[in-house]
């Protein structure tokens, strides 16, 4: 937020830095742009002072945000950083008549699930109803399930649109996907689509440019028109401009898939993950059936997309010798987490010593090796291995696994996914730690330094292959309830002899004098009042 406190600096966002950019732009400690505040932050001062309802049932487009300022702007250069957000955020709620609503286009994300979302549901009537006196226990409850109910059909019912766009992610050093890279583009190309003779506009590697094996001129001279249709994808594109992408598809593993996460740091394209690395929990598609695959899915039939949750992980740098009127934390990098955000004690012999807070409330002091913030989806990696549990990808958690604790029990657990964690170095611990966000960017938090940890508002899509997917996955990759061989029954199947004749499974034993038939190796009785067993016989059986 620049110097002055109007609603200017938040509607109208400069121009947005390349991916690169805003990567060094993290670590400028002067750095006061919209993109340094947290969303979380401007999200909840919004909520803190709610427009009037007859501000809220005012129709007005979200498709233009209205412009006001004809009072004097005051200067306010010397203000400090807070209270400067402060009066920014106030006039973005009270400057006008209009409803705050569609000042906070440049806020909301422009997802087309979240915008089904807001046509399903009349939030602006919930809310009105909530803020009524008279508002019944009973109606609360039934305003809560229809929210889950919606949220719920959203995600079962079939996605159908047009998709002209397609990116595709592939490990670009693997030799063998780069030849199937080539082989699905060029059928993504050819295959006519939408009522034309040639297929959807494909966007690869831009390292595959010059690649002898992805031969880009001998595609290209196949059709002229390939020229225009085969295009080059680099991460500040997906930076920029992520709504150019339809979809994307991913040749690889899990590994793949959380580069694909990276590499879409705000809003995320729908994936489609094909199973062609070592494990593949989030790849559940056969590359040797894409094209079905994908011909269902751009055809009438549709998609069906699991929003899988990540997180905003914001880092905040404590400023030793910051003036009394400034801040003394100033962000420095934030991440959008698919799998787990990682804190741990690095290569210092000592327990590292973590203050977790939740909403601002100290909840416990961590004295471990580390601790493992997952997200359902991750809770299948490092969190597993560390003692954690298995979680739905449609459960809304945060998982909090620790890693070696120093007392036996601090145990794992789920914690509410509208909370806002906090994990702070205390001023006087003995050591740092080191944060590591999808095993990436890792950050070392010195004393002082804290981390907050909070549900993000662009959640990862991905698309469903049938809707057992999951545990499939984890039966296949996991081995989950897996055993070598199934218990025989008594009565065993019909089998047949070398000469063709059926044999007979019948007992062939003498079943009336079997002394053991109630020790559970006979097909009839029981092992506990069987007609032979001695506590109906009154019989004590001496030790021997």
């Amino acid at each position: 937020i620049s110097s002055v406190p109007s609603i200017e600096n938040l509607t109208l966002l400069p121009t947005k830095p390349s991916f690169r950019e805003h990567r060094q732009s993290k670590h400028n400690r002067n750095s006061y742009s919209i993109d340094s505040i947290p969303r979380q932050t401007i999200l909840k001062a919004l909520q803190s002072r709610p427009p009037p309802a007859s501000e809220r049932r005012a129709s007005v487009s979200m498709d233009a945000v209205v412009m006001k300022d004809d009072g004097p702007k005051t200067d306010s250069s010397n203000m400090p950083h807070s209270q400067r957000l402060a009066e920014a955020l106030s006039e973005l709620n009270l400057q006008s008549d209009d409803m705050s609503a569609s000042k906070m286009a440049a806020l909301a994300s422009p997802c087309f699930f979240h915008k089904k979302f807001d046509q399903a549901v009349n939030l602006d009537k919930v809310l009105d109803e909530m803020e009524d006196d008279e508002f019944s226990h009973s109606r609360l409850m039934q305003t809560a399930t229809s929210v889950r109910e919606v949220s719920k059909q959203l995600q079962r019912r079939p996605i159908k649109m047009t998709i002209r766009n397609i990116m595709i992610v592939t490990k670009a050093r693997d030799n063998e996907l780069v030849l199937l890279t080539r082989q699905l583009a060029e059928w993504l190309l050819c295959t006519p689509r939408y009522g034309s003779d040639v297929g959807v506009n494909v966007y690869v590697d831009h390292k595959l440019r010059k690649s002898k094996r992805f031969d880009v001129p001998s595609l290209l001279a196949k059709d002229k028109r390939f020229e225009n249709m085969l295009r080059f994808w680099t991460p500040d594109l997906c930076w920029e401009s992520p709504e150019k992408f339809d979809l994307v598809l991913t040749l690889g593993g899990d590994g793949t898939v959380l580069f694909t996460s990276w590499l879409f740091q705000r809003i995320v394209p729908p994936i489609l993950s094909f199973s062609l690395g070592s494990l593949g929990f989030m790849t559940n598609f056969e590359f040797a059936q894409y094209k079905e695959s994908l011909s269902k899915i751009m055809g009438d039939a549709g998609m069906r997309v699991n929003l899988r949750m990540r997180f905003t992980c914001t880092v905040y740098r404590y400023q030793k010798h910051a003036p009394s009127d400034a801040p003394q934390h100033i962000e420095a990098e934030q991440f959008e987490v698919l799998n787990e955000l990682v804190i741990d004690r690095g290569p210092s012999p000592y327990v590292s010593n973590l203050e977790l807070y939740g909403d601002n409330h100290l909840l416990t002091v961590v004295q471990a090796d580390g601790c493992i913030f997952s997200t359902p989806t991750g809770s299948t990696a490092y969190s597993l291995s560390a003692g954690g549990s298995l979680v739905h990808p449609d459960i809304p958690a945060i998982l909090l696994t620790p890693i070696c604790p120093h007392t036996l029990s601090f145990r794992p657990m789920l914690l509410n996914d509208s909370m806002l964690l906090r994990v702070a170095v205390p001023r006087n611990s003995r050591a740092t730690a080191y944060c590591a966000f999808d095993g990436k960017g890792r950050v070392e938090l010195r004393q002082g330094d804290h981390v907050t940890i909070a549900a993000s508002q662009y959640p990862f899509p991905t698309v469903l292959s049938q809707p057992t997917e999951w545990f499939d996955s984890l039966s296949r990759t996991l081995r989950w309830n897996t055993r070598g061989a199934m218990q025989k029954a008594w009565d065993g199947d019909e089998t047949t002899c070398a000469n063709g004749d059926e044999q007979d499974t019948g007992f062939d034993i003498d079943i009336d004098d079997d002394m053991d038939r109630d020790s559970g190796y006979s097909a009839e009785g029981s092992s506990a009042g069987g007609r032979d067993s001695p506590i109906r016989k009154g019989v004590v059986l001496p030790f021997l």
